[in-house]
């Protein structure tokens, strides 16, 4: 047996867990064997890529065209009000979740198709799409769940980890949140300004001013869009219309807000040092982080909601958000495929795989952005047994 396989039989016998982290600590050799098998899924899926997948996402950006083009069309018909929101909600869900985070990863850029290329496309929503694949492409996903470093851990605004020093400003916790989801397309384009770290005289104002051309231009197109051009064009029916695209980009945010959290937040979700990752060092001899620990990483920083196909594909796909984070570049609709993998190797390493139904994963992520709305410490070391006990049930 070769000692990459030996290391592989013996992963579950020899992972413990920490009693204070609730984290499994992997050997050096068992985070290179964990890395190499991450590694040959996507490598598989990478070398299978082809038309099947060309044809899915075509498909969905079909039906997202018609989904708009019918709630559009619905809003000349007063009585049918309800149904032009409700086409046009799903027309910008898919949109946002399942065509532009996916198609602005790369996913598809394979395709060698302009209207799918992720330096090309960009969403029907109020960020710029290159501001957006900077602090979410780079930032999040390089550093994901790194206190200090992954600035989507709160987003800047609220404390969702008991290792964020406590500050009166958190009594608001539940109410910042609210507020966020119900405005989660603004939060989200406001988000490179870093308005935390200038209040905490860490970036000058200054610094944005790069920033306020794009941002200041795809506020206005969207704007000017669903609040004064599609009400403008319906004539009389101007107010409907209005309250309709305001009512549509609100479903979208509470809808991406919860995908979005509880693939981020719920109980059993780990965060992680600066110190912790580097576990490895370069040619030059520096301190790094290693490809399997950065796998670790993505794992135990991730967690996944089980639902069916359609509810995958409203959610982008980012129901599997632990294997988004491992392999953000494949085409999203692969990672049901390839979960059933990922789960029993991190079964094998002895590592929670964190999924569980979406009012169970809700649940859990409001309960603690109360319960971190408050001093103290103490429940964070349980989250796992948790986790652990949903993966069980």
């Amino acid at each position: 047996m070769s000692t990459t396989q030996n290391t592989r039989a013996t992963a579950t016998s020899s992972a413990t867990t920490d009693p204070v982290s609730g984290k499994v600590p992997l050997t050096a050799e068992q985070l290179q064997a964990f890395g190499e098998e991450m590694d040959a899924i996507r490598q598989a899926v990478l070398a299978d890529l082809g038309e099947a997948d060309a044809a899915y996402i075509r498909k969905v950006v079909k039906y997202q065209r018609g989904l708009e083009v019918a709630g559009r069309a619905l809003f000349y018909v007063p009585p049918a009000w309800p149904l032009a929101v409700a086409a046009l909600s799903l027309s910008k869900i898919l949109d946002n979740m399942e065509i532009g985070h996916n198609v602005m990863h790369g996913q598809y850029d394979w395709m060698g198709d302009p209207g799918l290329n992720s330096r090309m496309f960009d969403w029907d929503t109020a960020c710029p799409g290159e501001q957006w694949k900077y602090s979410h492409n780079y930032i999040h996903h390089t550093f994901t769940n790194i206190l200090g470093k992954d600035r989507d851990i709160g987003y800047g605004i609220l404390r969702m980890d008991e290792d964020q020093p406590w500050r009166p400003y958190y009594l608001g916790n539940p109410a910042y949140a609210f507020a966020l989801m119900m405005l989660f397309e603004w939060g989200v384009a406001l988000h490179d300004l870093e308005v935390e770290n200038i209040v905490a005289g860490k970036r000058k104002l200054a610094d944005n001013k790069p920033l306020y051309p794009r941002l200041l231009r795809k506020i206005r197109r969207q704007a000017l869009k669903d609040y004064v051009l599609f009400p403008a064009l319906t004539g009389p029916l101007f107010p409907l219309t209005f309250a309709g695209n305001a009512v549509a980009n609100v479903v979208r945010n509470i809808w991406a807000f919860n995908i979005i959290f509880c693939g981020h937040f719920p109980a059993g979700v780990e965060t992680f040092s600066e110190e912790e990752c580097l576990d490895g060092v370069d040619d030059k001899g520096e301190p790094v982080e290693t490809r399997g620990h950065w796998y670790y990483r993505q794992v135990l920083g991730s967690a996944n909601i089980s639902g069916g196909p359609l509810f995958h594909i409203m959610s982008g796909n980012l129901s599997h958000q632990i294997e988004h984070h491992l392999f953000p570049d494949l085409p999203a609709r692969r990672y049901p495929e390839v979960a059933q993998q990922v789960q029993e190797i991190c079964e094998r390493y002895g590592l929670s795989y964190n999924t569980g139904p979406l009012h169970k994963q809700v649940g859990s992520v409001f309960k603690k952005i109360c319960r971190l709305a408050l001093p103290g410490r103490g429940a964070k070391a349980a989250e796992p047994v948790a986790a652990q006990e949903r993966i069980a049930a």
